[in-house]
């Protein structure tokens, strides 16, 4: 059944993932600015998307998903290690079958595919996006379920999660954007892909705030859910990515960057 507060839960989801599809927006119209992309700062703002989803993982999804455990009478570590694992797991499979193609590389991975070369690579950082998508709105139900003071925490986490979550989509936009270019599409058509790629954001945000009232007992293992794969993300493609080529250290500093920052977020507005 449909929470009473589906509608502000479904007007704070969409404005939060509203925001974080916009500055995948604002990123990819680098394209228009820069003819190619400069691998020193590439690094960097990977290293920087990944330390702001790492940080996100543990303030603001396996925190509240062993909070909520408590609240629900379930043994807190049960569902954050379980639903951690399903997370990574899921991720597994989409790396393994989906077809897609990383920037720095030449053969693609996933099942075999008559798939363009600037199709796998749009459909890269598209898989990236699902679970960022799901956790901000699975916060924002979270907020809208609770009340009092547990309201104002749980908001209060939700919108610093989708202004980390956008703070690292504008280079992720950028990232999509201008390899599309260089591959030889045309700067408006490389714009629209990496725009598009972030829509599944919303989509997967604001799907979740709608079954929300069917899954409350499963929120903490959805929150973990999230968090697994956030974290097979960060570990299976950012962080390498980040440390290819010279000057590796500028993807350690930005991983630095990205945690501290999305680490005070977390904790000055939750």
């Amino acid at each position: 059944m449909l929470p009473a507060n589906i509608g502000q839960a479904l007007l704070w989801a969409a404005l939060g993932c509203g925001f974080t599809w916009l500055m995948t927006t604002a990123g990819s119209a680098m394209v228009f600015f820069f003819r190619s992309d400069r691998k020193l700062m590439h690094h960097i703002f990977l290293g920087f998307a990944a330390g702001v989803m790492i940080a996100a993982s543990v303030w603001s999804l396996l925190n509240p998903a062993i909070e909520q455990a408590d609240e629900l009478g379930q043994i807190g570590w049960i569902p954050a290690a379980g639903g951690f694992l399903l997370g990574v797991a899921f991720l597994l499979a989409l790396d393994t079958f989906l077809p897609h193609l990383h920037p720095e590389e030449d053969q693609p991975e996933g099942i075999q595919t008559s798939w363009k070369r600037t199709t796998l690579l749009v459909s890269a950082v598209t898989l990236h996006n699902i679970p960022e998508g799901m956790s901000v709105g699975l916060l924002f139900a979270i907020a809208a379920q609770a009340s009092g003071a547990a309201a104002d925490a749980y908001l209060g986490m939700a919108f610093a999660l989708a202004l980390g979550m956008g703070l690292q989509n504008f280079p992720e936009g950028a990232a999509v954007s201008l390899p599309l270019a260089r591959e030889g599409m045309s700067r408006t058509k490389a714009f629209a892909m990496g725009s598009l790629s972030g829509i599944v954001e919303p989509i997967f945000g604001i799907a979740v705030v709608l079954v929300s009232g069917w899954i409350t007992p499963f929120m903490p293992w959805m929150l973990a859910f999230a968090a697994g794969a956030m974290i097979y993300v960060v570990v299976e493609e950012l962080i390498p990515e980040a440390h290819l080529g010279e000057h590796s250290n500028v993807g350690t500093l930005g991983v630095i960057a990205g945690f501290v920052l999305m680490m005070v977020l977390d904790v000055a507005l939750g």
